[in-house]
């Protein structure tokens, strides 16, 4: 253990606040919370981890801490520095899912819309819906029932719906505040459980056209009866009362996490949100935060009441969030808490499995691959591709992967400008010039890895602008291909020398799948590129052709080369006015002459 933590170890208070670990580029990489930091903090650097928390541990080269006056404020310090500092490893915090509600519009005429931003602008909001086809179909059962207007803008005219009586009309019939203000009361009444009304009113009008022999229109509400059942009525699982809650339950093994929040509207359970993801704390605490960010930071509409598991601090979290937070002990609520429970379980033995593989394909291999370079766990990868057919159009690309993934934001295509024949060499410097140079201008965060597509002279292409020119040392490797054009052996060191990498493994399949990438990006913006340039010619620098022109001219000369061989006298023929005509044959007159004298110049 490094001696500067072990002597802030010493030190610790015994009081609740925050604590900020860092890496060795002064990145927070955590931020937790504890009730007692001496003992939260310590429990870090002694004893036995998990391979999650471990991994944590061994990026850790110093940390700080903030005493607070409670716990409470504590849960808010937090919830503060991880939206401040963003940390990698706070993943649990980050899970700001966006889910659609239906909405009444606060407007002189309301709508019902499907929205996902949930505003303080004085509009009627229900749900969530974590499925955002149940909310159109609930909207469109909605417009079906209740004729609120339908556009953003409203128009000069009435539109098709309110011909098919799905709108009232405002644009051009007088609707008055009353009549809206009855509708979106009854949608209101509808959707905070009183459809079970709405659907005897439609029986009884169903029928009364029934018995008047009115056939297609008892059928219109047989449809719209049935329509309820199907969007309304899925859910058998009831409450008695209609108060509005979530109920939380979790589970966790192996320094995995998993939460299950069932949403209880009307007395149903409507919707559930599942969420995994790794966590580095004691389980209740990370419990806490994750509910504190799940409804502080994301569209997430408190309820009236909260049910959490049996020994949550429901009194930190309902004071937290001013809700309701129960913990319920018998009965109904109850088996709906252990059922929130027991899904969370089923939930992670289910994917745990998916989660170990995919660990094994990406930071698992990140950190293998660091052993074998034996350097620091290459966390920030970068790797780039040179791209050109006879050295036309050249470019380069660069991708980036963070903990074995492609983080595609990052992302970055180069049009080469100093290279003009094929040299991969002199491209290579170019585009790891610039970017680099650029990397230190604006202060952003460098690779602890650069791989190049080839073999010792790109290598020591790149090596000659990074250390020579940049002052930088970044350990770089070069990934060679074999004759089938696929990925054959990693060079690293001066000189460059095989990596040992076995074919059958982790770090190779990684470097594998950067290759491709890399390679896919740089074709990809190489082929965009020379397909716009395939469609201009030197027809379109001449002042006065247009799109039309240039494809009458090429349509009827056949090739470049002809038009410039033509007469003035073979263009006003085409219709092309005559100082247009002069246009086209001074500009190849020009480029002519242009051509001669560096002929000449060269002998």
């Amino acid at each position: 253990m490094r001696k500067n933590i072990q002597e802030k170890l010493a030190v610790l208070p015994d009081k609740p606040g925050c604590y900020l670990m860092k890496n060795n580029k002064d990145e927070v990489i955590y931020v937790g919370k504890s009730k007692l930091l001496k003992n939260r903090v310590r429990s870090y650097f002694t004893g036995a981890h998990d391979l999650k928390t471990q991994r944590l541990v061994n990026e850790i080269v110093d940390f700080e801490y903030i005493v607070t006056s409670s716990e409470m404020e504590a849960l808010i310090l937090e919830m503060n520095l991880v939206k401040k500092y963003d940390p990698k490893y706070n993943v649990m915090l980050k899970d700001d899912k966006s889910y659609p509600f239906l909405k009444i519009t606060h407007e002189k005429h309301p709508r019902l819309i499907v929205t996902r931003k949930v505003k303080k602008d004085k509009g009627k909001y229900f749900g969530p819906y974590t499925n955002v086809y149940a909310a159109r179909e609930t909207k469109k059962l909605l417009d079906r029932l209740y004729p609120l207007r339908k556009c953003n803008v409203m128009p000069k005219k009435v539109c098709l719906y309110y011909h098919i009586n799905q709108c009232l009309g405002p644009c051009e019939l007088p609707v008055s505040k009353e009549t809206n203000q009855e509708i979106v009361q009854k949608i209101t009444t509808f959707l905070n459980g009183g459809h079970k009304e709405i659907k005897q009113e439609l029986k009884e009008k169903m029928h009364a056209f029934s018995e008047n022999l009115d056939f297609e229109k008892a059928k219109e509400y047989r449809d719209l009866i049935d329509h309820i059942e199907s969007v309304m009525e899925k859910q058998t699982m009831q409450l008695g009362d209609l108060t509005e809650r979530d109920v939380f339950g979790y589970a966790y093994d192996k320094g995995w996490m998993c939460i299950q929040v069932f949403f209880i509207r009307q007395g149903k359970l409507i919707e559930r949100d599942v969420s995994l993801f790794p966590f580095y704390t004691d389980p209740d605490e990370a419990f806490t935060s994750y509910i504190a960010r799940f409804y502080s930071h994301s569209n997430h509409i408190k309820p009236k009441e909260i049910y959490l598991p049996i020994g949550t601090d429901a009194e930190l979290i309902g004071e937290y969030l001013d809700v309701r937070a129960k913990t319920p002990f018998r009965g109904q609520k109850k088996k709906l808490a252990d059922l929130a429970m027991e899904n969370a379980q089923i939930a992670l033995q289910e994917k745990f499995s998916l989660i170990e593989q995919d660990e094994n394909r990406t930071i698992k291999a990140v950190e293998e691959l660091g052993e074998y370079l034996n350097i620091e766990t290459p966390h920030r990868i970068e790797a780039f591709d040179n791209s050109n057919i006879q050295g036309t159009d050249p470019v380069s690309a660069m991708v980036t992967f963070i903990d074995g993934r492609p983080k595609k934001s990052d992302y970055r295509k180069y049009k080469v400008k100093t290279v003009e024949k094929p040299d991969d060499y002199e491209t290579m410097r170019e585009v790891i010039r610039r970017r680099y140079t650029r990397v230190l201008k604006d202060k952003l965060p460098l690779p602890d890895l650069i791989l190049v597509d080839g073999g010792k002279g790109q290598m020591s292409a790149a090596l000659d602008v990074l250390e020579d020119e940049l002052g930088l040392s970044i350990p770089l490797c070069g990934i060679a291909k074999n004759e089938k054009h696929k990925t054959s052996e990693l060079l690293y060191g001066n000189p460059p020398e095989p990596v040992p990498l076995k074919r059958n493994e982790q770090p190779f399949y990684l470097i594998q799948r950067i290759q491709d990438e890399v390679h896919r990006f740089a074709i990809t913006f190489h082929r965009n590129l020379r397909g716009k340039s395939a469609t201009q010619s030197s027809l379109d620098e001449i002042e006065g052709i247009g799109p039309k022109r240039k494809r009458m001219l090429l349509q009827h000369f056949g090739s470049i080369d002809k038009i410039k061989q033509a007469e003035k006298e073979a263009f006003t023929k085409l219709g092309i006015p005559d100082h247009i005509a002069e246009n086209i044959r001074h500009y190849y007159i020009q480029q002519e002459n242009m051509e001669l004298e560096l002929e000449e110049e060269s002998n």
